[in-house]
């Protein structure tokens, strides 16, 4: 056994190792990533844009010619396709579902470098868009009922859970975790599916009906109106849900109505209802009252507007196809930068030379600059490249944890251990799971054709 002055001298003679800092150069591009952003309504990047102030939802999408490019004039690009379609169409037929419609819609999105978003939404507000002529065919003329104004159908009938509920766990067996739908909308009863009178919802009605979607949607995102305290408390209580809102720049009340979405229901509704604190676990998700070409010709403040969502922690937002006025594309700009997440590399540390199998200790912080997470994983990775191999090493980091603000990731890898001695370039990336290829774009210089970012060399030696 060493004594405690020889084990002091070996140490002594031991070489320091040598440790590389790299601070890598942070940019002000608009970043198009995963689950954040601008979202198309009813069409897809590369799709021509509503005209004027008006827009189609709720029906089964129209096929355009795609002439191969993916931008649209007047619109940022996007990584999200919101589909919004009438229950009707869905499910034509009792127990018929419309699958091979849902499945071309996740094949067109995946094309489209997009995601897809998704409301079921129960009915609209005219005879065209009512609950499915079947269902309706069950329940009879309701108009004697009195029902609330935006209900077209009455929720407490037994046969509105039963039929509604299996429609959305049909969805939910088939589509549950698919790698190309991005989230859900928790949508139940009221035109449009937006939720409104949710609160005369008897209790057993409303944990069915809400039930249904967190008990389907396991993997796949879910978000809610904030509709009243008792149901949103009740889905918060059962899992991690977010919140969506669809009025997102109504300031009528500031140009001489006496109520108004901006001023008098979501500064309310969210901290009453009890989902102020939703976007650390699941995303908001925001739509345009009207459009933002409406904001401008009403006079509205739309700085004010862009302030309160970023102020809600807004990941994603709706303008339904719409043209962005010209004069706001620059805080259209500035607010995608700070939209959801944005990742900062501000500091990464690691060993300058390295044996086979040995282990690659590093640390890194990061900074998001964005409003929230990203709630979904994509693993931080690592790869070593030569002309001859490369090799991606993937880290333990949960990215879904990487709240705004500062972040510390201290980690190791283990090199393979046939990796060949020579000089290898280092690069870093947040990774597709199933491709293993970049997925998250992130807010520093250095980007590759393949999309990692190159960080130095490392030499591996016998």
């Amino acid at each position: 056994m060493r004594t405690l002055p020889a084990l002091l001298l070996l140490a002594a003679t031991l070489p320091a190792q040598d440790i590389r800092i790299v601070r890598p150069a942070e940019i002000d591009d608009v970043l198009v990533n995963p689950g954040l952003g601008f979202t198309t309504l009813n069409r897809f990047n590369g799709d021509p844009l509503n005209e004027g102030t008006k827009w189609t939802e709720g029906y089964p999408i129209q096929n355009y010619p795609f002439s191969g490019s993916l931008e649209v004039k007047g619109q940022p690009m996007t990584s999200i396709a919101y589909l919004r379609i009438y229950w009707k169409f869905v499910e034509p037929e009792m127990g018929q579902y419309n699958w091979a419609m849902l499945d071309q819609v996740l094949r067109t999105a995946r094309e489209r470098k997009q995601t897809l978003m998704l409301r079921i939404a129960p009915y609209g507000t005219g005879p065209d868009n009512d609950v499915p002529d079947w269902y309706r065919r069950l329940a009879g003329d309701e108009s004697a009922k009195g029902l609330p104004a935006k209900w077209r159908t009455d929720p407490e009938n037994p046969l509105y859970v039963k039929h509604f509920t299996a429609l959305v766990r049909e969805l939910g067996r088939r589509y549950d975790g698919h790698p190309d739908l991005e989230m859900v909308d928790v949508s139940i009863v009221a035109a449009w599916g937006e939720g409104e009178y949710t609160d005369r919802l008897a209790e057993p009605t409303m944990r069915a009906l809400v039930d249904s979607y967190l008990e389907s949607f396991r993997k796949t995102p879910l978000n809610m109106q904030p509709t009243d305290r008792r149901t949103n408390t009740y889905a918060l209580s059962k899992r991690e849900v977010g919140w969506r809102a669809d009025c997102l720049g109504d300031m009528r009340c500031v140009s001489g109505a006496g109520w108004c979405h901006m001023f008098d229901a979501y500064p309310q509704d969210i901290v009453n209802f009890g989902v102020a604190e939703a976007w650390k676990k699941g995303p908001v998700a925001l739509e345009a009252c009207w459009v933002m070409q409406h904001w401008k010709n009403q006079g509205w403040d739309v700085d004010y507007i862009l302030e309160q969502s970023l102020k809600w922690h807004i990941s994603s937002f709706n303008n339904k196809s719409s043209a962005v006025p010209e004069e706001w594309r620059s805080r259209v700009d500035r607010w995608l930068k700070r939209m959801g997440y944005r990742f900062v590399l501000r500091k990464f540390t690691y060993p300058a030379a390295m044996s086979p199998r040995g282990k690659l200790a590093f640390t890194s912080w990061w900074e998001n600059k964005g409003v929230a997470p990203c709630y979904r994983q994509y693993p931080l990775a690592l790869r070593l490249k030569s002309a001859a191999r490369s090799d991606v090493l993937v880290t333990g980091a949960d990215i879904r944890s990487w709240l705004p603000g500062d972040i510390v990731f201290d980690g190791a890898v283990f090199l393979p251990a046939d990796l060949p001695a020579g000089d290898y370039d280092l690069a870093i990336a947040l990774i597709d799971s199933d491709t293993r290829a970049p997925k998250v774009k992130l807010a520093i210089a250095g980007m590759d054709a393949e999309g990692w970012y190159t960080l130095g060399r490392i030499a591996v030696k016998p």
